[in-house]
């Protein structure tokens, strides 16, 4: 669907009544106080105005002066099935199947087959006698414009209605969301460290797992920065904080490095910067997967040995972890994760003498940047 119609497209009087919609994802259902939260900091960082939040049975109905700037404020969440823009009616068999035709007849065009899905709480009636009456008065009000049902798997537009235990939801436009539960909503502190592509994806993996991130970057070479850069504007925007600070650490060395060097190192960074900083957590873009075992188990005993304790975002990496990043905006970094993938590591045992002495010299150029997050 297109925002620019959701904006030009509808009646006064339906204008007057629409409403956001949030849905909880599955695991966030326990957690929806922290998702109230986080969508009142979200449209407060992102200037979006908003006259009340609440709860209706199972979804969180949010009243704001733009709704379609403010769903896709709150869509860039964790914790969330889905956001829609809806009108609201009372829930009762004539206002719904009359709410359905009236909204229908303003968003179907000519010709289109439609799909309507009727879900949630009905007493004295089921979802199916709403959508076979309402299905019924779509086709008699649009007579003349070619517009029919269509199936599950072949229609052009999709009128979605949730049904809570007072009202019903008529949704103009609904759009999925990222999964995962609420941003900070495990209320414990971990660090993460961004130095490639895969590291990138597994920050934010972090963050759909309800930690509350501080984030390091680690470079050998000033020109990567723009492009590791580049990942994490994409990711610390859904951290939910107004302002974030970011700490760069540079490895000093001539040469690549090689992928499980690289990790070994930037793994022993993440354990200074955690103790440093009394963080007891630290999040490793490892898979076993991906690395050897060997080397994956070697890292979580140097981490446990420093009464840290490590976490493996990617432990089970498969391709929701790339929908993931490719809904914020990472696809474009995907192709060398794959690549990573199909690599085969040798003898990944270094001297530790020479990493120790990688891991003063890059704590020791430590640069810390403050970073304000505003309106995208």
């Amino acid at each position: 669907m297109t925002i620019l119609k959701l904006q030009t497209g509808w009646s006064t009087s339906l204008k007057d009544k629409i409403l956001v919609v949030v849905f909880p994802s599955i695991f966030s259902k326990n957690k929806v106080t922290s998702l109230v939260m986080n969508i009142k900091k979200i449209l407060k960082i992102q200037n979006q105005k908003f006259h009340k939040i609440r709860r209706d049975g199972d979804v969180i109905i949010v009243e704001a002066d733009d709704p379609v700037f403010a769903s896709s404020a709150i869509n860039t969440l964790f914790g969330i099935k889905g956001v829609a823009i809806a009108k609201q009616v009372t829930n009762d068999f004539e206002s719904i199947v009359n709410g359905i035709s009236k909204v229908g007849v303003d968003i179907f065009l000519k010709g289109d087959r439609f799909l309507l899905k009727v879900e949630g709480y009905a007493k004295g009636f089921t979802a199916k006698d709403v959508e076979v009456a309402a299905t019924s008065s779509l086709i008699e009000k649009t007579a003349g414009m070619g517009i029919k049902p269509g199936t599950s798997k072949k229609y052009d537009r999709m009128l979605y209605v949730c049904l809570t235990k007072l009202n019903a939801y008529i949704c103009i436009y609904y759009d999925d969301g990222l999964g995962g539960i609420p941003n900070n909503s495990q209320n414990k502190k971990i660090v993460c460290c961004i130095f490639d592509e895969l590291s990138a994806v597994s920050c934010l993996e972090t963050i759909k797992q309800g930690f509350d991130v501080k984030i390091i970057i680690c470079y050998s070479k000033d020109s990567e920065l723009l492009h590791l850069v580049k990942m994490i504007n994409q990711i610390i925007r859904r951290t939910i904080k107004p302002k974030i600070n970011l700490e760069f650490y540079k490895i000093p060395v001539d040469k690549k490095l090689t992928a499980l060097l690289l990790t070994e190192i930037t793994a022993k960074i993440l354990v200074r910067t955690a103790t440093t900083n009394s963080i007891k957590r630290i999040s490793l873009g490892l898979s076993p997967l991906i690395y050897p075992v060997d080397f994956v188990e070697s890292l979580a005993k140097q981490v446990y040995s420093k009464d840290l304790i490590p976490y493996f975002p990617l432990a089970g990496l498969d391709d929701n972890v790339f929908e993931s990043a490719k809904e914020i905006g990472l696809e474009k970094y995907l192709g060398r994760i794959k690549k990573l993938g199909s690599s085969k590591f040798y003898n990944f045992k270094q001297s530790p003498k020479k990493i120790e002495k990688i891991i003063k010299e890059s704590i020791m150029s430590k640069k810390t940047v403050l970073i304000s997050v505003g309106p995208n």
